[in-house]
């Protein structure tokens, strides 16, 4: 990928501390996000990560201390700093976050920070008792002042002897290119401004008496991130959720329901108006031909349910279909890519992103999705493991160029 077709140019910096074991993983998936991504570290971040393996991460040089000014008189801070959109600081120990908060410009981070980047976040980690101190509080509070942005700590075990489990951790490479791209995606021009878009999210449940249900495992991650990207870009956006324990994301009107009839009659009024319907939602695709009013009672060895079909949502959506872009999710264990065509065609709509439930990074609940774009005509993309945020931006992109052309 080129620069020029990148979403958008970081550089990722390392200081001093053990987290920076996890540095190369967000380099790789900044990269996987669609990012043009450049790496830079501090002499301390060298005690706990090489430099060979930041390089091998970047695909590309590392800026430290000995390359600071290059024999054709380029000064590497300035010529990055005009670069980036964004500088990540990954750690960020109490040291770096005191250089910046001060002024100081004797490492490549601080240098970085005062050069003119457009954009500093910071992925602390750190001790608890370093993260609370009212030195590190103050010069956080500055940096904040700044329009500086910050992702993390967490709560978890820290790596010191004897520490256990406080709060100073650095966030998880997922969690940290997820808030890079609610970043990126809320500076970018809305280009989802004066369109309405419709998600369905989470499992429906097709109950059998009072307290026993046909369900699945999905946890709605996936359609809320949806939701929450096209909210970033200025969608007026409509969430249909079966049950969940997830908080609504802010700007988003949320439906809530049950089974799939109530899924299917909360959608028609809002497809209808609307510009774009991504179908995320797990639809439980049989319901019991009667539901008992009161508990069965366990009697036997043996109990023999008489299931039908639950409605068929977007083939039921498309009877009355206007020039609205339709996207769908689709499942399978095996002639996935195929399948999903076929269905992309027999239903009409734009793309289907396969999942494979029995690939790693693909399974209900999960923070990541790994899916495969498919076309009608059977074309496909495979994309790699990455956080369902940044999946849904990616989908996003995909989607634009219909709306664009009204297809």
């Amino acid at each position: 990928m080129t620069t020029s077709e990148a979403r958008g140019k970081i550089v990722v910096a390392a200081t001093g501390g053990v987290a920076a074991l996890k540095t190369p993983a967000v380099v790789r998936r900044l990269a996987e996000a669609g990012y043009a991504v450049r790496v830079a570290a501090t002499d301390a971040a060298y005690h706990f990560i090489t430099k060979l393996s930041l390089a091998i991460a970047a695909g590309g040089e590392v800026f430290d201390s000995v390359s600071w000014f290059r024999p054709d008189g380029e000064a590497r801070h300035i010529a990055w700093a005009r670069w980036a959109d964004l500088l990540l600081v990954a750690p960020a120990s109490a040291d770096a976050l005191a250089s910046a908060a001060t002024g100081r410009a004797d490492d490549v981070v601080s240098a970085l920070t005062l050069s003119g980047v457009p954009q500093v976040m910071w992925a602390p980690a750190m001790n608890t008792a370093m993260w609370r101190h009212p030195t590190v509080v103050r010069n956080v509070a500055l940096l904040r002042a700044d329009g500086h942005r910050f992702v993390g700590p967490d709560e978890g075990r820290l790596a010191a002897k004897d520490e256990g489990v406080g709060i100073g951790r650095m966030s998880e490479p997922p969690a940290i290119v997820a808030a890079v791209d609610e970043w990126w995606a809320a500076r970018a021009t809305h280009d989802l401004e004066n369109r309405r878009v419709v998600v369905s999210a989470g499992p429906t449940r097709e109950y059998l008496d009072p307290v026993r249900y046909l369900s699945n495992p999905s946890s709605g991650k996936m359609g809320f991130a949806v939701a929450a990207a096209a909210a970033a870009r200025g969608a007026e956006v409509t969430l249909v959720s079966g049950p969940t324990e997830l908080d609504p994301p802010s700007e988003v009107t949320v439906i809530r329901v049950t089974s799939a009839d109530e899924m299917l009659a909360a959608l028609e009024g809002p497809f209808n108006a609307s510009d774009l319907l991504v179908m995320t939602a797990a639809v439980a695709d049989w319901r019991p031909q009667t539901t008992a009013t009161e508990k069965r009672p366990k009697l036997g060895e043996q109990l023999t349910l008489e299931l039908v079909r639950t409605p068929d949502i977007l083939t039921s959506l498309v009877e009355n279909r206007g020039q609205q872009v339709m996207v769908g999710f689709a499942m399978e264990t095996d002639q996935g890519v195929e399948r999903a065509a076929a269905k992309a065609r027999r239903k009409g709509l734009a793309f289907i992103c396969l999942n494979y439930p029995t690939e790693e990074g693909s399974a209900f609940g999960g923070d990541d999705n790994q899916v495969t774009l498919v076309l009608p005509d059977g074309r496909s993309e495979a994309w790699p493991p990455m956080a369902k945020r940044v999946v849904a931006d990616r989908l996003l992109d995909r989607a634009l160029p219909f709306l664009k052309s009204g297809s």
